[in-house]
């Protein structure tokens, strides 16, 4: 850990030296530390950054009480990787791949023409009234990237062979759980005198809605789940298409939005992990760059300071609006041609994805040495982002 902060009601653990923190995500930070339900210390991860109530990169543990926004809209949002028996792929094969994975995976707002075979669903079990009133739309998203940062990856790997990694998440029925139940606390907060900040509306454990996000957001975080194995199992189909003979192993996933119930120093506590990986002692995880830069195959410490927690990329620089402002396409693209990535910059608007918009991987994975240890390196080589 690099700085501690004790002026709150609890303390701020932050993995970064002091002053390294953005205002805006600090002051978020704060809120959480007074909020009356948190639990212990909050812990704030490298790669943090603003976002909405709660920073990004944050870790929140509450007694008796689940904060949706403190999970995200992106309900389950997480990465998935897999290795194939691959020393290496030319660049020419490597182009008819990726032509292949956009023919069969949308991205962006687009999403499949026809529904996808259910048996990709998880099975609805109890009363999940947000999650049936959107199921059927789900059935056309399922293996589908969305936008933002998701990204289907093909890398090399320090180990040696060609790696897949797919970032994704829970697409619409996961938004639309997480503003219904957001919606829900901001209600209660104000019918209660706004005990807190309206961001960081709560569902205290004893009422009915409390246990409804509960089991429709573990529902999301399956959906995700799935989505991100439709889009490798298609991936991987696109490898076949042209590499007949290609196998592949080491499945790995790991989500970054999401809650569960866990036991620190000695307690069951709520752990609200918002762009964070649960690294517990010898577990697997993911923490990627950008399009331009390594991503690496950690192993968790399990370092109870983080609530067993690291972080889940680089973390933006920029605001997408500043990135597109202010980057320019012509170097950016440049910088990426110039390693022999197969990049997806192609116009401003896809500058907010542009490596300058990010932090320094190297540092981020620097500052964290405590909470994971590096296993394999992996060097970007060709990306679909959404």
């Amino acid at each position: 850990m690099k700085t501690v902060i004790t002026t709150e009601k609890l303390p701020i653990i932050i993995w970064l030296k002091e002053g390294e923190m953005e205002e805006g995500a600090l002051e978020q930070a704060r809120n959480l530390a007074n909020l009356p339900f948190a639990y212990k210390h909050i812990a704030v991860m490298p790669d943090t950054h603003q976002g909405y109530g709660m920073p990004i990169g944050a870790i929140l543990a509450t007694k008796g009480a689940i904060i949706p926004n403190a999970v995200g809209v992106d309900i389950g949002c997480g990465m998935c990787s897999l290795r194939t028996n691959l020393k290496d792929v030319e660049t020419s094969d490597l182009k008819k791949i990726m032509t292949q994975i956009r023919k069969t995976v949308p991205v962006g707002f687009k999403r499949h023409q026809s529904p996808q075979d259910e048996s990709w669903m998880p099975k609805v079990i109890g009363n999940l009234p947000i999650v049936e009133q959107e199921y059927d739309n789900a059935l056309y998203q399922v293996g589908t990237l969305g936008g933002g940062n998701h990204f289907v990856e093909i890398q090399k790997g320090s180990d040696g062979y060609i790696w897949i990694m797919i970032h994704s998440g829970s697409r619409n029925i996961g938004y639309t759980v997480a503003n219904h139940y957001n919606k829900i606390a901001q209600a209660k907060n104000k019918a209660e005198g706004d005990k807190v900040p309206r961001d960081l509306a709560y569902l205290p454990e004893d009422c009915e809605e409390y246990d409804l996000y509960w089991r429709e957001m573990n529902y999301c975080i399956d959906f995700a789940l799935a989505n991100r194995k439709l889009m490798m199992e298609r991936t991987k189909l696109a490898f076949r298409e042209v590499l007949p003979e290609l196998e592949f192993s080491d499945f790995i996933n790991k989500p970054h939005n999401f809650a569960s119930m866990e036991e620190h120093f000695g307690e069951t506590v709520m752990v609200h992990r918002k762009g964070a990986t649960r690294a517990r002692e010898g577990e697997w995880g993911m923490i990627p760059g950008s399009q331009g830069t390594r991503s690496y195959l950690v192993k968790g410490k399990g370092n109870a300071h983080s609530f067993e927690s690291c972080s889940h990329g680089a973390g933006r620089v920029m605001s997408r609006a500043q990135a597109r402002r202010k980057l320019d396409v012509k170097k950016e693209s440049k910088a990426l041609e110039e390693q022999g990535i197969l990049h997806a910059i192609r116009h401003r608007n896809d500058l907010d994805e542009a490596p300058s918009s990010y932090k320094n991987i190297e540092e981020v994975m620097a500052n964290q040495k405590d909470l994971v240890s590096i296993e394999i390196e992996l060097q970007p080589l060709a990306v679909v982002k959404g």
